[in-house]
């Protein structure tokens, strides 16, 4: 399959990086490749990382949405309306989206508040800037790592939640989430206003993180 991530951070290097190992096409969806290749910032650089990955290649945010059949949303929550409009509606239309941003602000420092909550969320944000594609939100409740590999933690004994409009979208990511990622437990909790609750959980996610040290937990619903 040909897959896009947009957002080059560590969430979308850890995505890209294991889809492309799995053997599909990815491209990974930036706003300036050259300055992309130019960084020095990170370590490893993501000129240097990109090097090391399989069947991933940088392009435009544009060009990726073009390419791809399914389309992770990987950017900064804050900055995901203007990446998706950078890759064109028409370019998104009839699509997946696999939102899994988060609206963490950090304009006051840490920890981040978020930038819309309560009475709406980034995942309806995006589907009401983009009603031509299907929006599901799911991954956004866990760190990189977990996301690509749940087993790392319990033993995979966990739970992913999603949720979106669109059922038969639905059905496409809990494929992804099972077949691509391995996850097991995975729970529709409906329509796309429920992202409010998916979202408006990573004030805890952050707090948890300080008091365990470690972003390698998840939650597991017990019955």
């Amino acid at each position: 399959m040909n897959v896009a991530v947009l957002g080059t951070g560590s969430v979308g290097r850890t995505v890209a990086g294991t889809i492309g190992s799995l053997g599909h096409e990815v491209r990974i969806g930036t706003r300036d490749v050259e300055a992309l290749m130019a960084r020095t910032d990170d370590a490893p650089t993501f000129a240097e990382w990109i090097t090391t990955v399989t069947s991933v290649q940088a392009m435009t945010f544009k060009d990726a949405a073009t390419f791809g059949e399914i389309v992770f949303n990987a950017t900064s929550g804050t900055a995901s309306l203007e990446a998706l409009r950078a890759a064109g509606a028409a370019n998104l239309a009839g699509k997946v989206i696999v939102d899994i941003a988060n609206p963490l602000d950090f304009s006051k420092g840490f920890p981040p508040t978020l930038s819309v909550c309560n009475e709406t969320s980034l995942a309806e944000q995006i589907q009401a800037a983009f009603p031509d594609a299907r929006v599901v939100k799911t991954l956004n409740t866990v760190n990189a790592s977990v996301m690509v590999d749940p087993v790392s933690v319990g033993g995979g004994e966990h739970d992913m939640f999603m949720a979106g409009d669109d059922d038969d979208a639905k059905r496409t990511v809990e494929s992804i989430l099972r077949d691509w990622f391995g996850w097991t437990r995975v729970t529709d909790l409906g329509d796309i206003t429920n992202a409010r609750g998916m979202e408006m959980y990573l004030p805890l996610w952050v707090r948890l993180y300080g008091a365990a040290g470690t972003g390698a937990f998840n939650i597991a619903i017990v019955r």
